[in-house]
């Protein structure tokens, strides 16, 4: 077996020693060869090195691009909005700019409101003044932001405490703003000048799962404080009222004729205390429209756990039917009634519209007729009374039963029956109840 291998070692070296002889003896055709070869392996070695690098560059061009897509939050169209984190007072300026805003309205700054907010109609001005009587101030302020559509823009979630005169206990709130920068660096609440773009924009970053939970946290954090609260519960309703009334009544005034004179507003007030039926006069009525200020669920009724029809985008507008004590509204939508909770409506336009002249003297004394039969005697009546004083809403018609709450100055309940015993028959949220009838007219 040794002898075998070295015999093939013998045979091997000799063919190499025969090589080498071949390739001395063939100089000019083998080293041409030689040397392509080696031009080839060298060149395909840089193309290698160069395609890596090549490759290494695009995909850190690729990360800086995402990168950048990130920082300046601008979605293309069809894609759903970047998850950017919620941020809690993560910019002093924007938070800044809003607590001056919400000092405003708690004083009734009406100048510096509308130097922040250039688009705040006239309706809404009168609301926010006649809003102010009632507000001391916003102890608790917390500005939640994500970024906007463009650079130095913000999607900004308001949470706020209110506190009320006269009452101990803080509301809290959420209202959603969209914060511009103009030419001059200064932030201001761009509010009601957005295109489709922005309103699609500020839809899909709330809906994203962060700011749903705050949201939520705040409505349930609300509604359990008027649960429980009965006192606040109750100014609740009676400011919401209070505030529509006041704000229509100051509209109504400025649509009266200049000619009106002093003594025609004496006579009025002298005649107050009468059925305004018996006046003759034709009678003003407030059409209001409101917009939604977040996404919100459409229900059958006014409950949470009432059906959904559908859900209102923010901006989209409805008219409004009734503004109930309970936080919900009702209002118009597909030719039918539809409910949304009032938090997430605010006002766009109040029209005054009077109503039809026609067979209006006979209809009206006939009805004051059959009021004051309906008095005397008992019989059921249908229509509303106004609270003129606050007074007790009770379970019977007696000063010692149960009280189910206050009625206020100016709120409105559905008249069921004026009795002969000096007490009216009302609903008083979804219950039948009594208020003394002095106290309403």
């Amino acid at each position: 077996m040794k002898q075998s291998n070295q015999n093939k070692m013998h045979m091997l070296k000799e063919k190499s020693i025969a090589v080498v002889d071949w390739i001395m003896d063939h100089t000019k055709i083998v080293m041409p060869i030689v040397l392509v070869v080696c031009v080839l392996i060298t060149v395909l070695f840089a193309v290698s090195a160069n395609r890596k690098e090549a490759l290494e560059k695009e995909a850190e061009m690729a990360a800086m691009a995402v990168a950048s897509e990130d920082e300046t939050s601008v979605p293309v169209e069809g894609l759903s909005a970047p998850l950017f984190e919620l941020e809690e007072n993560a910019h002093q300026d924007v938070n800044n700019v809003l607590r001056t805003y919400y000092d405003a309205q708690a004083s009734g700054d009406i100048e510096t409101i509308s130097s922040l907010n250039t688009y705040l109609n006239d309706i809404e001005k009168i609301r926010v003044e006649e809003l102010s009587k009632y507000i001391e101030e916003y102890p608790v302020l917390n500005v939640y932001t994500k970024p906007g559509l463009t650079e130095n823009t913000y999607v900004a979630y308001v949470y706020s405490e209110v506190k009320f005169e006269d009452i101990d206990q803080e509301l809290p709130g959420m209202q959603t703003y969209y914060i511009g920068q103009d030419e001059n660096g200064d932030f201001f609440i761009n509010d009601g000048t957005y295109d489709d773009s922005v309103w699609s924009y500020i839809k899909e970053i709330t809906l994203q799962d962060d700011v749903v939970d705050l949201n939520n946290k705040v409505v349930v954090e609300y509604n359990e404080l008027l649960a429980n609260d009965e006192e606040l519960n109750e100014f609740v309703a009676y400011l919401k009222e209070k505030i529509n009334e006041e704000v229509g009544e100051i509209l109504a005034e400025a649509e009266q004729p200049e000619e009106s004179t002093q003594e025609a507003a004496d006579e009025e007030t002298a005649d107050s205390g009468t059925d305004e039926q018996e006046s003759g006069g034709t009678q003003a009525n407030v059409v209001q429209t409101v917009k939604a200020t977040d996404v919100v669920n459409i229900r059958t009724s006014d409950s949470e756990t009432a059906d959904k029809i559908d859900k209102a985008q923010v901006g989209q507008e409805f008219k409004l039917l009734e503004q109930k004590g309970n936080g919900w509204s009702k209002v118009e939508y597909n030719g039918g009634d539809a409910y949304i909770k009032s938090d997430y409506l605010e006002l766009v336009s109040e029209v005054v519209v009077d109503a039809p002249d026609e067979t209006e003297d006979n209809a009206e004394n006939d009805t004051g007729n059959e009021t004051q039969a309906a008095s005397a005697s008992g019989d059921e009546v249908k229509g509303t009374v106004k609270v003129i004083e606050n007074v007790k809403v009770r379970k019977s018609a007696s000063t010692s039963s149960e009280s189910l709450g206050t009625a206020y100055i100016g709120e409105q309940l559905e008249l069921l029956m004026k009795q002969a015993d000096g007490w009216t028959r009302v609903k008083y949220k979804g219950e039948t109840a009594y208020v003394k009838s002095d106290y309403v007219e």
